[in-house]
């Protein structure tokens, strides 16, 4: 992945670019649904990186960082055939108290064509009770930027 990202074709969220290996593939050449959520998941850390959140082995120190998937929904609609660079398109959806949920799709380079689509629910956790707990200001703030207009 690159530091520097493309403009999104859109006007809310972020396109990440990702690499798709010759190993990523499977069998029959196409990429492996279980590659999809997992290159998603390197964007969304990229990303948050950027902005100073980041998990580096001490659940107490990680912060923002310490969260749980609730729910994951993906879609495929063309399958990617060969290795390349692609992009994830990324958003916020809703930004809760303890929640959010976040946009994405899985495109071509310039984001003009969609490969897979979805969503996943986060919770943000306290790392002594792994009981709902609430973002930051600074995660709200960087997360805020990030959301789909409404409508």
């Amino acid at each position: 992945m690159t530091a520097e990202a493309p403009v999104a074709p859109t006007s809310y969220g972020r396109l990440v670019p990702v690499t798709v290996h010759f190993d990523d593939l499977d069998a029959l050449g196409l990429l492996h649904n279980a590659r999809y959520p997992l290159m998603v998941e390197r964007a969304w850390a990229e990303l948050w990186q950027e902005h100073g959140f980041r998990f580096e082995g001490d659940w107490v120190a990680a912060g923002d960082a310490c969260n749980a998937v609730k729910e994951l929904r993906i879609g495929y609609e063309t399958p990617v055939t060969r290795p390349g660079v692609y992009a994830v398109h990324l958003w916020l959806e809703r930004l809760g108290n303890t929640g959010l949920t976040y946009g994405f799709r899985f495109c071509s380079a310039d984001g003009s064509v969609t490969y897979a689509h979805g969503a996943r629910v986060l919770v943000r956790l306290d790392a002594g009770t792994l009981r709902p707990a609430p973002w930051s200001e600074g995660f709200r703030a960087a997360g805020r930027e990030l959301l789909r207009p409404v409508g």
